[in-house]
């Protein structure tokens, strides 16, 4: 757990149980009891853009939506209002895809808590490439099992 308002020094793989390549939180840089804020930079040599797209790499807008959610997740535990969980995507609204994100571009998530309880959160998540918006959405996770 983080103090209210700090950012996490460890490494993501202790606040998820993602493993890469399918890991896209590089960093948590702030995280309260309400909003979170992490950063994730899509390397060139990431598995999807060798068919995402070949000739103009583009990561792709599943992948995105799941690096809010990702956010969303490590923050959760950061802040100490769950315990380390598997987390499990349940709903997807209000998607929207505003700027492309391409290789080797650093990725700011914001994401903001809507409703949490015991068993479910819902939030809301932007994602920025510097100052721009690449993608916002309202998601809803469910702790997993076991948890």
């Amino acid at each position: 757990m983080v103090e209210d308002g700090k950012g996490y020094d460890g490494p993501a793989e202790d606040l998820l149980p993602h493993r890469k390549p399918f890991l896209f939180v590089d960093k948590l840089l702030y995280s309260d009891q309400k909003r979170y804020v992490a950063e994730m930079t899509y390397t060139e040599d990431m598995w999807f853009f060798k068919g995402h797209f070949p000739e103009y790499p583009v990561v792709p807008g599943v992948i995105l939506v799941e690096t809010l959610a990702q956010c969303g997740g490590a923050g959760l535990v950061a802040s100490g209002l769950v315990r380390n969980g598997l987390f499990l995507l349940i709903s997807v609204d209000n998607v929207k895809f505003r700027r492309q994100v391409r290789p080797n571009d650093k990725v700011r998530m914001e994401v903001d808590n809507v409703k949490v309880n015991t068993r479910v959160a819902k939030q809301h998540g932007k994602a920025f490439v510097g100052d721009e918006l690449a993608a916002e959405a309202d998601f809803m996770c469910v702790l997993g099992p076991g948890k």
